[in-house]
């Protein structure tokens, strides 16, 4: 993206949606530098809510009155609408979750469970969330199949020969981040899947930290699975999204049951309903499938192609301003199309912890701890890790105050 674009974002006019960055706490102005666990969300999403709850609330594809028939439309649509946002076929190959790591326990549940054995092997990376990495971790144990992982290099990239030896044609699957929520890391997926199913292996992909900031096209990535959160992209907690190809949800049974994704019931059997809603049992979150949507209104209104930019100067020069620091460490890549918009450290001296806390003084939020990535900051060599990440109302001027934050921490501990 040019220069002139990039500058033609309005981040002070963004910003005005999210009333919630105009807190003060002992007079200091919030500065929000922990999107990577959570976003903020818009007013615009907030509206769409409210709406729902003040005009069309009723529970779906249950009553025939105006109410059900009304939210049963807005949530099938949500699943049009999210279709089309990630370049799936159809609502078909759309399921709602709570999050991410609800899809990664679904298809591990309703296809590992039923199509792993001892002989066949899960392959990941040493990069993976607690989310794919603990679920495909307790399937292998379960199934008797072997779990192996994808060496991450010593500049926060993975192995790509490593990759190629470890997928094999005994993998049956092969699960990976999009992004990594620690390095900043942005793995070549594509390829991945490619050497997956030149194995005829699956291959399942984490995006909860790639959707909401750079353009995602399932189709093109070929992925067979790919999952994703709202929270983490200006939508409402308590929405995640499967993507799954029709053929293989198909063939999958259900590991949740109940109402709502049944065909016919009798006292000996039941049947299940068509796609999605075979994967949907239960009341299903219509409110906040509303709110989704209204985010991903929001952010391709802005455009993701101008969100990924904009993520990637700031983080390039968030990069650069503690790279300068001679007892800072930064984790993963240098600034590029290979890191997306956050920056793991660590201050020579002074705990993650205890500079989250200083930070929190300043009212600048950041993270602390092993960000559901424990064996990866064991082979990093370190405890924990403190973690600044951006989003699209984040500004310069914002990371100066994170660096001088820092600066008192040094001088505290030091």
């Amino acid at each position: 993206m040019s220069q002139q674009n990039l500058e033609s974002l309005d981040v002070e006019a963004i910003r005005e949606a999210f009333p919630i960055l105009e807190r003060e706490f002992d007079g200091e102005q919030v500065v929000y530098l922990d999107n990577a666990a959570t976003t903020q969300t818009p007013d615009p999403v907030v509206d769409a809510m409210s709406d729902y709850y003040r005009e069309s609330n009723a529970n779906v594809h249950r009553g025939i009155h105006h109410l059900s028939q009304e939210a049963s439309i807005l949530y099938e649509e949500a699943h049009d609408r999210v279709a089309e946002f990630i370049g799936a076929d159809g609502r078909e190959e759309v399921i709602f979750t709570k999050n991410t790591t609800e899809a990664e326990n679904l298809v591990a549940y309703a296809w590992g469970l039923n199509e792993l054995g001892p002989g066949d092997e899960i392959v990941l990376t040493e990069m993976e969330h607690h989310a794919s990495l603990v679920t495909w971790q307790q399937i292998g144990k379960q199934t008797g199949a072997d779990v192996k992982y994808i060496r991450v290099t010593e500049d926060g990239r993975l192995d790509m020969d490593h990759a190629r030896e470890c997928i094999t044609d005994d993998t049956a699957m092969l699960s990976a981040v999009h992004v990594s929520n620690t390095l900043g890391t942005v793995n070549p997926v594509a390829d991945l899947v490619d050497i997956a199913h030149d194995h005829d292996a699956l291959a399942f992909i984490d995006g909860a930290q790639a959707v909401p900031n750079r353009p995602v096209d399932v189709e093109a990535i070929d992925a067979d699975f790919y999952a994703f959160s709202g929270h983490k992209m200006a939508g409402p907690t308590g929405i995640g999204v499967l993507y799954g190809k029709q053929e293989l949800l198909e063939e999958m049974e259900p590991y949740l049951y109940g109402g709502g994704m049944i065909r016919k019931v009798t006292f000996e059997d039941s049947t299940w309903d068509d796609l999605p809603w075979k994967f949907e049992p239960g009341t299903p979150q219509i409110a906040e499938a509303v709110g989704l949507v209204a985010a991903i209104d929001w952010l391709e209104e802005i455009g993701m192609e101008r969100i990924q930019a904009h993520e990637e100067e700031i983080t390039r020069y968030a990069y650069e301003q503690l790279a300068a620091e001679s007892d800072v460490e930064i984790y993963g890549p240098e600034p590029g199309p290979e890191r997306a918009g956050l920056v793991g450290f660590n201050v020579d001296g002074v705990h993650a912890h205890d500079l989250a806390s200083i930070m929190n003084d300043y009212a600048v939020a950041i993270r602390a701890g092993d960000h559901c990535t424990q064996p990866l900051h064991d082979k990093l060599g370190v405890a924990a890790s403190a973690r600044a990440s951006f989003y699209v109302y984040n500004t310069k001027a914002e990371v100066d105050k994170l660096v001088a934050a820092i600066d008192d921490a040094r001088q505290l501990f030091g």
